[in-house]
This record gives C-alpha cells, structure tokens and sequence, in this order.
C-alpha cells in the first residue's frame, strides 16, 4: 500500500481518516480471516469442499426440481438437451392432440380431454429406464420412413380405458390389480386406442409429408421394445389423457433417425417455409433461359473409318455413306439427340420436319 504524506494527512477530515484505517486493518487482517474456522495445516491452501457442495457439483441435489440437471451431469447432457429443435414438430403433436379428443370421444362415448404436457430430447437408453412399470409398450413403424418408434401406455391409461369400454361407472376409480400380467381382453382394448393414435398421429404429419404408422407388436418388457440404439437420440412427446375422473398418460417416442427423411421440413418455421430460395428470380432466370438461343445439328450420316485412310484424303476424294433419301434424320443439340424426322425442302433450302422426340437415356443406378 502506498504512503501518504504527512501534509497530506493533516489536512484530512476525521472521517477520512478513521475510513484510512478501516482499510489498513482490513488489509494486514486479510490473509487471516480469510479462513476463520479452518484448521492451521490446510488454512493456507485450497478450501475444502463440504458433502453439499460435493453432492451440488456431481448433480446429486436432492433440492433441485425435478427433471432438471446440474453440475456435472448437466455437462454430459449439455449435447443432448441442445440438439437440434424441430420447430414444425410442435405443431404436429398440437394437431396430434385435437385430432385425439374427437377420435377417444367417438371411441369411448365419453369425455375425454387430452392435453400436451412436453416435448424434449432424450437418450434411448435412458428413457427405457426410467418407464415406470406394468407399461404397455406399442411398438409401430413409419413405412414411407421405414423406421420404427414407440408408444408408451401407463398403468393408470389401461385401466381407465379397460373400465370405459367395459362400461365402468362413471365417477367410480378403476380398479387396479398390480403382479399379474396384462390379459387379452386387456391387450385388445388398449390395442383399439394404440390403433386410433397411431390413425391421429399418421393424419396430422399429412400436411407435412404423408406417412403411415402402423401397429407391430405390443411389449410389457422395456428390453423386448429396442427399436434403436440406447445412445440414440429420440424426440419425447408427453400427453396426459382425462377421461371424467379416470385417466393417465400417453408417451410417444420418434428416434431422430426415423425423422430423417423429413428433416428439412421439420426445420420450417411455418408451413410452406422456402428455405434460401427467391422465388422472383427464379422466375426471372427461368424466363431469360427461354430466350437462350440453341444451336442444333442435322446429322446427315456418320461414318467411322481408320487414321491411315483419313491421312490418305486428297481434295477429290469421295466419300460414301449408307443413308438414303427416305431415311429419317437426327437432330442434336451438342452431344445429346433430340429429334428425328425426314430431310426435304422449304422455299428453297433444307429443311428437316420433326416427327419424333428422342428420349433421353435413362441413368444405370450405380
């Protein structure tokens, strides 16, 4: 700290210098009451983090909200919650839920209410994990995509669907019987909803592209439902189904890589979104491309003959070819045939009619 001189302190109020000593002390106090409680061997090194602090760090907060990552597993998430955002997919799954009221309706004869909790991101793996069992998964298959997603049907949803269609009481909670496998009146009912989702789900990507989703098979068995690789990443599509007093939820899971084909749309901020393209000028270049003159070429005959008899030509030599007067003649344009028709005069000069068009040749695929 630099000096102050002696002139310089006469001449300062009191309060100034009693601030002057404030910060003198704070200053030759620092290093001491940096670390008040600590024990003399460690209190000039690094500071000791206590089990909170190491719980908060490596993500394991139990005060944090659910579903929220921190610490270090925020870090090893951080490339899975910040993939790619597919704007149009939010309006699919919208359409997907009213779409959904009116068919449950007609499929319950009762009032159904279902509303779109969340859209995220998550890892394959991880979320076969975390389903809470007896769950029905539905495994479909986009047959345009060739690719197959899941559908995840709760305990709750079951027996709330199986009491409505068995013609439960109204206000009455369904009864839930936890241990035993799923029946087959059970399996065939929930099969009907899966059905009438898969039918919503295949409508409202129709403006989109047209896709059709459809039933394959159904698992209790997290490990019998792989339908990608656990790393994978997958979109989650939460919807909670209310059916009076009864109800419960509705999981849909698309992997990315079944979204794959529809990826540029999906990227749309709004439907119909053209992507970098100006459609003024290129109507512009369209029309100037009209207007682009084109030479073509009336190939009277070919002929193909050796070097040595082409280095052996005088003025004088004559030439034969095969071709005759009634055969047809081709048109070229550069090295590509056009047309085809018979040679003949007009006005005085050669002319060619066009009869034919010539089909260009088809690409071998590799």
């Amino acid at each position: 700290m630099s000096q102050i001189a002696p002139e310089e302190l006469q001449n300062m109020s009191e309060e100034e210098r009693a601030t002057m000593a404030q910060w003198e002390n704070m200053s030759e106090g620092e290093g001491d009451e940096a670390l008040p409680d600590m024990p003399d061997d460690i209190a000039g090194g690094a500071r000791i983090l206590n089990q909170a602090e190491i719980d908060s760090l490596l993500g394991f907060d139990d005060d944090a909200d659910d579903g929220e990552m921190s610490g270090i597993m925020a870090l090893i998430n951080s490339a899975l919650i910040n993939y790619e955002r597919l704007p149009m997919l939010d309006i699919v799954f919208d359409r997907l839920v009213r779409l959904m009221s009116t068919s449950l309706r007609n499929l319950t004869s009762d009032n159904v209410e279902v509303s779109l909790d969340q859209i995220s991101t998550v890892r394959f793996g991880d979320y076969l994990n975390s389903i809470p069992l007896p769950a029905m998964l539905s495994v479909f298959k986009a047959e345009e995509w060739d690719n197959h997603g899941l559908l995840v049907t709760d305990s709750a949803l079951i027996y709330s669907v199986v009491d409505v269609l068995l013609g439960g009481r109204k206000g009455s909670s369904s009864i839930r019987v936890e241990g035993r496998p799923y029946t087959t009146i059970e399996t065939k009912l929930v099969e009907r909803m899966v059905n009438v989702a898969l039918s919503d789900l295949s409508t409202a990507f129709d403006p989109l592209s047209p896709v059709s989703f459809n039933l394959e098979r159904m698992e209790t068995n997290p490990r019998f439902a792989a339908v990608t690789q656990s790393g994978n990443a997958c979109v989650l599509a939460r919807l909670r189904i209310d059916m009076g007093d009864r109800g419960g939820r509705a999981e849909i899971l698309i992997p990315y890589a079944t979204l794959e084909p529809i990826r540029e749309l999906l990227l749309q901020m709004f439907m119909g979104e053209k992507f970098g393209r100006d459609s003024i000028w290129e109507n512009h270049l369209t029309q100037e491309l009209y207007q682009t003159d084109v030479y073509l070429q009336a190939i009277l005959g070919e002929k193909i003959i050796s070097l040595d008899s082409l280095l052996n030509w005088k003025p004088g030599t004559m030439i034969l070819f095969n071709t005759k007067p009634e055969d047809m003649v081709e048109m070229r344009c550069g090295d590509f045939a056009m047309f085809r028709g018979p040679l003949g005069h007009k006005e005085g000069s050669i002319a060619v009619r066009i009869e034919e068009y010539i089909e260009p040749p088809k690409e071998e695929d590799v």
